[in-house]
């Protein structure tokens, strides 16, 4: 069923944006053995706009919709991911066009590299590991925000912290520095953090940052 959002939004100068009320997508992050971390991605159909350039699943936002229902409703539609799978984490506001259009990224996480299926708007979808993801040939608009969705990892030192460890891994965005992958493979990529004392070099992470 189409929603009131599908459609173009045409702003005064005459550039167009998918989405009368705006858009929104979800990026959604999955562990990976050793404890890297990879993002759900969907290389778009020939026919659609930006057609053969690798996105997130997104897409108009309804009149009624937040941007956390539209992106997992968007994500249910295009990649076969429900609500149930996977835990909404944050937002943020990706682009605003000049005549206030927005498209708002919504990061979750998901327990697992989730099976996937794809509808007629993606040639494939595909579970690619995070610091692969630049490599791609990306959507113009998504190539510009990856550089602030792209998640750090870390390797947090766990001890004897059972609800710590239930905790992780999952993504944490900062203040002013940004997103983190936090996990706890003591082998894993990225540097080591002790809770509650950030090590030299690393941010300013705490016990309630991974536990809220």
């Amino acid at each position: 069923m189409r929603g009131d959002g599908d459609g173009w939004y045409k702003s005064p100068d005459g550039v167009k944006h998918w989405g009368k009320f705006g858009a929104a997508g979800l990026l959604l992050r999955a562990p990976l053995p050793g404890g890297g971390s990879a993002v759900l991605l969907q290389h778009r159909a020939a026919w659609s706009h930006q057609g053969g350039t690798w996105a997130l699943p997104g897409g108009a936002r309804d009149s009624h919709e937040s941007p956390e229902h539209a992106a997992v409703r968007e994500a249910e539609e295009e990649a076969g991911i429900t609500a149930g799978d996977l835990r909404v984490r944050a937002e943020r506001l990706t682009m605003t066009a000049a005549s206030g259009w927005t498209y708002i990224t919504v990061i979750a996480d998901a327990d697992k590299p989730l099976p996937t299926v794809a509808n007629r708007e993606s040639t494939e979808l595909a579970w690619v590991p995070e610091d692969e993801v630049a490599d791609l040939p990306l959507h113009p608009g998504f190539a510009l925000a990856w550089t602030e969705l792209r998640a750090v990892p870390l390797r947090v030192r766990l001890a004897a912290d059972a609800e710590l460890a239930d905790a992780l891994p999952r993504t944490v965005e900062l203040p002013d520095q940004g997103f983190f992958w936090l996990h706890g493979c003591a082998d894993g990529p990225g540097i080591e953090v002790v809770l509650d004392v950030a090590l030299t070099g690393g941010p300013a992470i705490t016990r309630a940052d991974v536990l809220s």
